[in-house]
């Protein structure tokens, strides 16, 4: 439950513009889409993935760690790593289990099989994105248990894209997509509390001392 009094706190040392940018990009985010990678190795990709996230307006990223353990490169994120929730997992299974918790189909990204081209692609439902490795894809773990497949429109002798590249054009499409239908894909209003909290901790320098003056103050009423 947030409290909606240190929220208003917090946001006295907002600007107003700073305020209102965050009430429109938080109108266009979504939880109704959400990513998943699967133990990339190159940590540029993790990183430009979450800035892809970030510029179309996904909150939540799950990063599995199995094999490569993840840092963010802060000069490809830009700045991403504030805005994006990033949910790491230790296995695949782990990661699949809890997106399904959420009432997420898993949707594998794969060139084979007997996947749907991208425009094709249902944005109806809500939806967990998988991304496999650079050189190998995706692992037979999540193929397996996945409920669809995607794939990009390609013509010519190659026949993968990078894993960001490929991750930037999916979700641009499904994103702008979801925007123009009928589907209910804004954040809850407990959502957007929770994300306008976090946001503003996240853009106060010295939140730390904040916090223990607030909390101090309220115990002396």
């Amino acid at each position: 439950m947030i409290d909606l009094n240190y929220l208003a706190y917090l946001e006295t040392f907002l600007t107003d513009n700073r305020k209102e940018r965050f009430a429109a990009v938080l109108a266009n985010r979504t939880n109704h889409f959400t990513i998943a990678m699967e133990d990339v190795y190159q940590l540029h990709n993790t990183s430009a993935v979450m800035r892809s996230c970030e510029v179309f307006g996904i909150q939540e990223l799950n990063v599995v760690e199995q094999k490569f353990g993840k840092r963010i490169d802060s000069e490809i994120a830009m700045g991403a790593q504030k805005w994006v929730d990033v949910n790491r997992f230790s296995n695949n299974q782990n990661c699949i289990d809890a997106v399904k918790a959420k009432g997420y189909q898993i949707i594998a990204t794969t060139p084979h099989n007997d996947s749907c081209m991208l425009s094709d692609f249902d944005i109806s439902k809500r939806s967990a994105i998988f991304f496999g490795t650079e050189k190998a894809g995706l692992s037979e773990e999540v193929l397996a248990q996945a409920d669809g497949f995607i794939k990009i429109p390609m013509v010519g002798f190659t026949e993968s894209l990078n894993i960001s590249v490929s991750a930037a054009i999916i979700i641009q499409d499904i994103t702008t997509r979801l925007r123009q239908s009928n589907v209910a894909w804004q954040l809850s209003e407990d959502e957007l509390l929770e994300k306008r909290l976090l946001w503003a901790k996240n853009s106060i320098k010295d939140i730390k001392r904040i916090e223990e003056r607030y909390y101090a103050e309220k115990m002396n009423q």
